[in-house]
C-alpha cells in the first residue's frame, strides 16, 4: 500500500476510465447523493463505505436505510476517520445503539494522518458500484451542499474499482482499529468540538429548520444518544438503578422519556409542579400518548400509564399501600434532580416500590448537605457529562467568569458552626450600601439582557431588587413566604424576564433548578456559595444555548468566606488540591474551550491563604465526625458517617490508606473520642472487637464473604453454626437484592446463578469464601459436623450482646456499601 493516502487517490483517478462514469453534481436539491444511495441499499448484497468522518446527522438520515439491509442479511462495513475528531461520538454511539454488533465499525488507525477518502460501495450478484467524491456521512454533505461525486459500475471499469476495492480491503483489514465500548469510551471522553464545526452546524441546522417547519420530529440527539447506549448496556449487565450525571442543558427529562420507550407504566417523580408539568409535556412528545396523570395537591391519579408526582405528596406514609399503588405498578421509575432523594419522601418512594428499573437524574451529584446520593443508586453511574465536557463539546454555551474583589464584607467577623455562617449576620453584612453600588457598577459595566442574581435571602433579594430599581433597572425579587414591595411570584417574574419587561431577577433558592430561558445572558453570585452542588446549579441557569447568546457572563463577588478557594477547581472541572491551590497560578487551571477566566489578584491571595491554613485530614474526620454527630443529634453508625462525610475527606481517607481511616477500626476511634456507651465499652475489651474488626479489615475482591457473615447475624438472633439451608437463603437473597448480582452475571462461572439450585450456592460457599475464612481467620471459624460453618465457642458469650448485634450488622453494611463506591470510584485498598 502507498504509504501517502492522498498520492493514492490521485495516482487512481489517473487511472479512472471517465467515458463510463456517470457524474452526478450536488449542485441542486434535486441531484444530491442521498437519493442515489438509497436506492443502492436496496439492492445491495454487501455494502463498504469508507468516509473520512461521520456527523450524528448524516447517520440519522442513512439509518433506517441500513437497518432495512442489515434485515435482509446484508454485510455492511464502515471505516471512519478519528482525525482531527472531526467523526462525532454520538453518530458512532447511535450506530452501535441501533445496529449493535452486526455492522463492522472501525477507525483507520493513523490518527495523526489526514484521512480524506469518501466511497459507498454496493455490491450484489449482477454487479457493483461505487459513488466517490466529496461526501462524507453529514446530512449537508448527502442532501444539500456543493459536493462533487461520482458513480461508475464494476462492470464497466473492472480494473479501476478493482484498485478503489483493494485499497478499502487494505485499509479495513490491515490499517484500522475497531469501535470497541472500550474505544469508543475513550473517544468520546477526549472529544473537544473542532472550530470546523461550527461552519457544518450552522450549515445542518438551517436545513433541519427547515424540515421542522412542517413537521416535529421528537429524537434522541448529543449527550442523549451517548446515555440512552450506556443505560441499555448497564441493564445488560444486571443493574436494576442507575444515576446520569449531566451538565444543566443537556435535556435529561427527554433522555428519561426516550429510555423509558420499552417500559408500560412509568412514575416521574420531582419537587416542584413546574418540573412534573414540564415532564409531562416531554413525554408526551416522545411517547406520543395522553393516557398521563398527575398525583399531588388535590389530583390524585391512580390508573395512568404514565405518573407524575410530587414527591411532598406521594411521600407520604397514606398514599404508599395498595389502595393507592401496589408496589410493582409501574416497571420504569425517574427521580429528577436526584440530588434531593436523600429526603426521607424520597426515600420512603424509593423503598416502597419495586420497579424493573430506576433511574436517578441530576447534574450536581455532589453532596447536598453532606449526603450521598450516589448510594441510593448503588453507585452505578451510569453515564456522566460535566460542566467542562459538555461546552467542549459545543452542547453548553460558554462561559465569561469575573471573580471580583468584595472587601465590603469580613466573613471572619460573621459566626460560622457546622458548616454554614449565621443566617442573621450574613443578611446584615451583604446589605451594605457599598456592596449594592459595587455590584451596581459591576453590571453596568456588560450589555445584558437578561440576568439571574442569588441572594443569601427575602430581605437580601428586596435590597438588591431597590437598589437596581433606583438606577433605572427594572428588576424583581423572587423568593417564597411573605411578599415584598419588590417581589414577584415564580412564573410572572419569569415570564417578564423573557419579554424583556424585567432586566434582572434576584432570587432565593428559587432558580436554583429546574429554570428553563436559554436567553439569560449574565448570572451573579451575591452571596458566599461554599457548596459545589449550589455553584454548578447557578452557574447552570445561563449556559442553555440560545440563538442569539455567544457566551454568559458571570459576575462572583468574593471575599474571604471560608471554601472560596473551590471556585477555580469547579469552573475547570478538577478535583480539589490543597497543593494545586497553593501554587497560586491562575493559568494552571485547564478550563472550558473558548471560556475566560479572570480572578482579581487579591483573590488569589484569598485562595492561597485559605489552602495554607486547611486541616490535616486527621482533623477534618474529627470536624466531619462532630458535624454529622450535630445533624443526626446522635453518634453516627459507621454507615451513617460514610454516607454523609463530605466526598473531599473521604478520597483523602482513601489517599492516605487505613493508618488513618476510621472505618478500619471504628470501636477504636470512637473509643479515642470518648463516645463508647457502656454495652460498647464491654465489647471493646473483648474478643468482639477483634471480630468485628475482622469485617471490617477482611479482603474483599467479591461479596461472596457478606451473605456468610450475614447467614451468621441471622436477621439479629445471632447463630453460632449455620448449615446448608443457612448458606442458600442468605446467597438467594442477597444476590437478588439491588446490584449484588451484577458481579455474578459478569463471572461466567456464576453468571447463571438466577435459575441455581441449593447444592450450587452451597458449593460456590465452601469453594470460595467459607474456604478462605477458614485459611485467614480460623481464629473465629471452624468446621463442624452437620453445619457448614461456625464459630469458635469463645464467642457465644457475646451473640446475645446487643452492642454486638449492632455493629456487626453495622460493619457488614459498610462492606457493601465501601464495596460498590470503590468498585466505580476507588480501587479498594
Amino acid at each position: 500500500m502507498i504509504n501517502n493516502i492522498k498520492e493514492e487517490i490521485s495516482i487512481i483517478e489517473k487511472s479512472i476510465n471517465y467515458d463510463q462514469i456517470n457524474v452526478n453534481t450536488s449542485t441542486g436539491d434535486k441531484d444530491h447523493l442521498y437519493p442515489k444511495l438509497k436506492q443502492s441499499f436496496k439492492t445491495a448484497t454487501t455494502i463498504d463505505i469508507i468516509v473520512s468522518f461521520l456527523m450524528e446527522s448524516g447517520v440519522k438520515l442513512l439509518l433506517q436505510d441500513l437497518k432495512e439491509a442489515l434485515e435482509r442479511g446484508v454485510n455492511i462495513r464502515i471505516l471512519t476517520g478519528n482525525y482531527l475528531k472531526i467523526t462525532q461520538p454520538q453518530a458512532l454511539y447511535l450506530l452501535k445503539s441501533e445496529l449493535k454488533d452486526k455492522v463492522d465499525l472501525r477507525f483507520y488507525n493513523n490518527p495523526n494522518k489526514s484521512f480524506h477518502p469518501k466511497a459507498y460501495m454496493f455490491h450484489n450478484p449482477l454487479d457493483s458500484e461505487i459513488y466517490i467524491g466529496s461526501s462524507n456521512i453529514s446530512r449537508g454533505a448527502l442532501t444539500s451542499s456543493i459536493e462533487w461525486n461520482y458513480r461508475f459500475l464494476k462492470s464497466n471499469a473492472p480494473n479501476d474499482f478493482k484498485v478503489f476495492y483493494d485499497t478499502f480491503e487494505d485499509l479495513f483489514n490491515n490499517h484500522s482499529l475497531i469501535i470497541t465500548d472500550a474505544v469508543l469510551k475513550d473517544y468520546s471522553k477526549q472529544w473537544t468540538r473542532p472550530n470546523v464545526y461550527r461552519d457544518i452546524e450552522k450549515e445542518n441546522n438551517n436545513e433541519e429548520c427547515k424540515e421542522d417547519n412542517i413537521i416535529n420530529i421528537f429524537e434522541p440527539s448529543g449527550a442523549q444518544i451517548e446515555a440512552l447506549y450506556s443505560l441499555e448496556k448497564s441493564r445488560g449487565e444486571g443493574f436494576d438503578k442507575g444515576l446520569v450525571v449531566a451538565a444543566t442543558g443537556i435535556g435529561k427529562t427527554y433522555l428519561a422519556a426516550f429510555d423509558s420507550r420499552n417500559y408500560s407504566r412509568v412514575l416521574f417523580v420531582a419537587h416542584r409542579e413546574e418540573i412534573i408539568k414540564q415532564a409531562a409535556q416531554s413525554f408526551k412528545n416522545v411517547r406520543n400518548s395522553d393516557d398521563i396523570g398527575f398525583f399531588y395537591s388535590n389530583q390524585k391519579d391512580t390508573k395512568n400509564s404514565f405518573i407524575f408526582s410530587l414527591v411532598q405528596t406521594l411521600g407520604k406514609d397514606e398514599y404508599l399501600n395498595g389502595k393507592y399503588f401496589e408496589r410493582d405498578y409501574f416497571d420504569y421509575i425517574v427521580v429528577d434532580e436526584f440530588h434531593h432523594a436523600v429526603s426521607n419522601n424520597y426515600k420512603k418512594i424509593i423503598d416502597y416500590f419495586t420497579p424493573k428499573f430506576l433511574l436517578g437524574l441530576t447534574a450536581t451529584p455532589e453532596r447536598l448537605d453532606s449526603k450521598d446520593v450516589f448510594k441510593l443508586c448503588d453507585y452505578n453511574m451510569v453515564y456522566e457529562v460535566r460542566l467542562k465536557e459538555a461546552i467542549n463539546k459545543g452542547w453548553l454555551a460558554p462561559f465569561r467568569y469575573y471573580g471580583i474583589y468584595d472587601e465590603t464584607v469580613n466573613y471572619d467577623d460573621i459566626d460560622y458552626k457546622n458548616g454554614k455562617y449565621d443566617d442573621k449576620q450574613l443578611e446584615d453584612a451583604l446589605m451594605l450600601n457599598k456592596r449594592g453600588e459595587l455590584i451596581l457598577n459591576h453590571y453596568l459595566k456588560y450589555n445584558s439582557n437578561r440576568a439571574m442574581g442569588f441572594c443569601t435571602s427575602r430581605h437580601h433579594a428586596e435590597y438588591m431588587a431597590k437598589v437596581f430599581n433606583e438606577n433605572n433597572i427594572p428588576s424583581a425579587a423572587v423568593y417564597s413566604g411573605e411578599s415584598g414591595e419588590y417581589s414577584e411570584e415564580r412564573n410572572i417574574a419569569l415570564a417578564k424576564l423573557t419579554s424583556g419587561e424585567l432586566k434582572v431577577i434576584f432570587s432565593v433558592d428559587m432558580f436554583n433548578e429546574g429554570l428553563d430561558i436559554p436567553a439569560i445572558d449574565m448570572v451573579m453570585f451575591l452571596r458566599p456559595t461554599q457548596s459545589p452542588t449550589i455553584f454548578l446549579q447557578q452557574l447552570g441557569r445561563g449556559l442553555r444555548k440560545s440563538k442569539d447568546k455567544q457566551y454568559l457572563n458571570v459576575l462572583d463577588f468574593i471575599g474571604n468566606y471560608k471554601k472560596a478557594n473551590l471556585v477555580p477547581f469547579l469552573l475547570s472541572g478538577k478535583d480539589y488540591s490543597a497543593a494545586e491551590s497553593k501554587k497560586n497560578k491562575q493559568g494552571d487551571y485547564e478550563f472550558p474551550e473558548e471560556c475566560i477566566v479572570d480572578f482579581d489578584f487579591r483573590i488569589i491571595d484569598i485562595f492561597k491563604k485559605q489552602a495554607e491554613r486547611e486541616m490535616k485530614v486527621k482533623d477534618k474526620i474529627k470536624e466531619q465526625f462532630d458535624i454529622i454527630y450535630d445533624m443526626l443529634g446522635y453518634r453516627p453508625s459507621r454507615i451513617e458517617l460514610f454516607t454523609y462525610m463530605d466526598d473531599e475527606v473521604y478520597k483523602n481517607i482513601k489517599s492516605k490508606g487505613k493508618d488513618i481511616d476510621p472505618f478500619k477500626n471504628y470501636l477504636e476511634y470512637i473509643k479515642n473520642n470518648d463516645r463508647l456507651s457502656y454495652d460498647e465499652n464491654i465489647l471493646y475489651n473483648s474478643r468482639g472487637r477483634e471480630f468485628i474488626n475482622m469485617i471490617e479489615t477482611t479482603s474483599m475482591s467479591k461479596t461472596y464473604k457478606m451473605p456468610v457473615l450475614l447467614a451468621f447475624y441471622n436477621e439479629g438472633n445471632i447463630k453460632m453454626e449455620i448449615t446448608e439451608e443457612d448458606i442458600y437463603k442468605s446467597f438467594y437473597g442477597f444476590y437478588r437484592r439491588g446490584s449484588n448480582k451484577v458481579d455474578m452475571l459478569k463471572d461466567k462461572g456464576t453468571s447463571g446463578f438466577e435459575s441455581w439450585d441449593m447444592k450450587k450456592y452451597v458449593a460456590l460457599a465452601k469453594n470460595n469464601p467459607v474456604k478462605f475464612l477458614l485459611k485467614t481467620h480460623s481464629d473465629f471459624f471452624k468446621l463442624k459436623d452437620n453445619c457448614v460453618l461456625a464459630l469458635h465457642d469463645d464467642l457465644e458469650e457475646l451473640i446475645g450482646n446487643e452492642a454486638f448485634k449492632n455493629h456487626m450488622k453495622d460493619a457488614i453494611d459498610l462492606r457493601v456499601e465501601t464495596y460498590y463506591k470503590n468498585r466505580f470510584f476507588y480501587k479498594e485498598k
